[in-house]
């Protein structure tokens, strides 16, 4: 890797390039239900009073996801950050590997059907059960029964559901259930035995990530490994009983498990194949390491089944895990933190644990660790084990006091943070903690600042997708907040399509640059706006910067 080249046109800064993103903050398109607009925004307001910003594209084509239908999600929003440029993503990877058919023609999962045949076991899938297309989507487990398993003459499958209710409808799971069900009778008739064996909600089981709370994966495995926990007849009574009596939206719906005459109709034993449906590898890896690693001491696994396990993709490549699966991930290289250590410049990057991975493995391009020991730090405040809710404003006050110290200590030359309050609360459809979780990050947007106006810095305040900015449903030809029975909102959970900010501010501002930023630009164009301002030119192949030299 090449260091980078200096920029002549730039005349430096006494600070660091501060690259400050507000995950799920973005520019709503409708008053009604935008937390972003509604919130008391003082520093926001400010900024983009008084400094050069414009919006920038943060899902679909963008940062390539199959069409621009489908939302933006963190991951995909920091690897594009991150690198520079738009790599083809998790959900049109596999999509073009199933309509090919190289993912039945792979080794993976030839070895995986060959396993339940010679053993007559079971073909398991377990993931996210929606069309959300941000962890996973239901047409690929759907082609995958039909015209990978029945196709390759699987008798015997069965489906753990992860309950969604938050990349799509709140309560939207029978609409997924229902017509599954049906899908499912359609292959059963052929002769084949394939159903929902358990589930949950994704906020309660299996799905935890970066170790925030392994209990989620613990609950995972005692329900869908070991078919312990309380019974229902078909997933349809879980959902329908469960939701009745706790008034829980869909993430947040205990686990079950079907059974018949008393017994769960499909836990995993040995002899089985497991695969995980779930592109996307944040939430998988907890659960992929329950499955393949010898000394785990993160919970009692008890019963320990011997399977062909793999995932979707391979979530990590540098740690090869999962060590079996699917389809390949993006190649994604050169990316911006590598060019920075390369050029000798000091880095530091921080969150609290819910995106903790975000600034740094999809930040560098899914790759775990660091470029270098020495010129690389990486800052993880523990994020709270409580319902986002509850406590709206999260680690945002640590985060900064931490980055507050680094502007201040001369240290670094970038550093990049994420406030997750506008994602993770958002996710909660509560309008009033989505509200407190705005107006918590933009207190803490007003100390930093404080900080890179002090320091002398410069300070890029940016979101990898919406959230917050997009907190009802809405009729998609009027317009108008669709009403639930009471007469109030229908939340909406699930990101938004909406563009994000990128705001310069830039104190000691020397006039190398014009005051207005180019246009219609993705997310992807940060790393070379970054790179601009830190005093170099961006690397070859890079999108284009937003800032514009004289």
């Amino acid at each position: 890797m090449e260091a980078l080249k200096k920029n002549p046109k730039f005349k430096g800064r006494r600070g660091p390039v501060v690259l400050a993103i507000l995950d799920g903050i973005g520019y709503g398109a409708y008053p009604e239900g935008d937390a972003v607009r509604q919130a008391m925004t003082g520093t926001l307001d400010a900024l983009h009073r008084t400094c050069p910003h414009v919006k920038m594209k943060a899902h679909g084509t963008a940062v390539g996801l199959p069409s621009d239908e489908d939302m933006g999600n963190s991951e995909v929003g920091h690897n594009a950050i991150g690198c520079g440029r738009v790599f083809s993503q998790g959900a049109k990877l596999v999509s073009r590997s199933i309509e090919s058919g190289a993912l039945f023609a792979g080794e993976t999962w030839k070895k995986l059907v060959a396993n339940v045949r010679a053993s007559g076991g079971t073909l398991h899938f377990i993931g996210l059960f929606s069309d959300g297309n941000v962890h996973s989507h239901l047409n690929h487990l759907k082609a995958m029964l039909e015209h990978g398993a029945k196709a390759d003459g699987v008798g015997k499958a069965r489906i753990h559901i992860l309950l969604d209710g938050r990349d799509v409808g709140e309560t939207s799971a029978l609409e997924y259930i229902d017509p599954f069900e049906e899908f499912l009778a359609g292959l059963n008739a052929g002769g084949v035995d394939y159903r929902i064996a358990s589930g949950g909600g994704r906020q309660v089981v299996t799905m935890d990530r970066y170790g925030a709370n392994w209990d989620i994966v613990r609950k995972g495995w005692e329900t869908h490994i070991h078919g312990q926990g309380r019974q229902f007849a078909s997933a349809r009574e879980a959902v329908a009983t469960l939701r009745k009596e706790t008034g829980a939206i869909d993430q947040d719906l205990p686990p079950f498990v079907v059974a018949r005459d008393g017994k769960p109709v499909g836990p995993v034993m040995d002899g089985d194949s497991v695969i995980i449906f779930n592109f996307r590898g944040d939430r998988a890896m907890e659960l992929t390491a329950a499955f393949e690693q010898e000394d785990f001491d993160k919970f009692d696994r008890g019963r320990r089944p011997r399977v062909e396990f793999a995932g979707m993709m391979e979530y990590d490549g540098d740690l090869h895990v999962p060590k079996q699966y699917l389809v390949s991930p993006p190649a994604i290289d050169r990316t911006m933190g590598e060019y920075l250590v390369a050029t000798g410049l000091r880095q530091l990057a921080i969150s609290e644990t819910q995106k903790f991975g975000h600034v740094t493995y999809f930040f560098n391009g899914n790759r775990t660790g660091k470029f270098s020991e020495e010129l690389e730090d990486y800052v993880k405040i523990p994020s709270d084990i409580v319902p986002f809710e509850d406590r709206p404003w999260m680690k945002c006050a640590e985060i900064t006091d931490a980055v507050i110290a680094a502007v201040e200590s001369g240290t670094y030359d970038f550093i990049r943070l994420n406030y997750p309050n506008g994602d993770m609360v958002g996710h909660t459809g509560i309008y009033q903690a989505v509200l407190c979780a705005v107006e918590a990050v933009d207190l803490s947007l007003g100390r930093l600042v404080k900080a890179v106006r002090k320091a002398g810095g410069i300070l890029i305040v940016t979101a990898d997708h919406g959230n917050s900015d997009d907190m009802y449903e809405h009729d998609k030809k009027t317009g108008k907040v669709l009403l639930k029975e009471d007469g109030s909102p229908r939340a909406k959970t699930a990101h938004s399509l909406n563009p994000v900010p990128c705001i310069v501010f830039d104190p000691e501002n020397k006039g190398e640059y014009l005051p207005a930023l180019r246009e219609g630009l993705g997310i992807s164009s940060l790393a070379a706006t970054s790179i601009d301002l830190l005093g170099y030119l961006p690397p070859e192949g890079y999108d284009p910067s937003a800032v514009v030299f004289r």
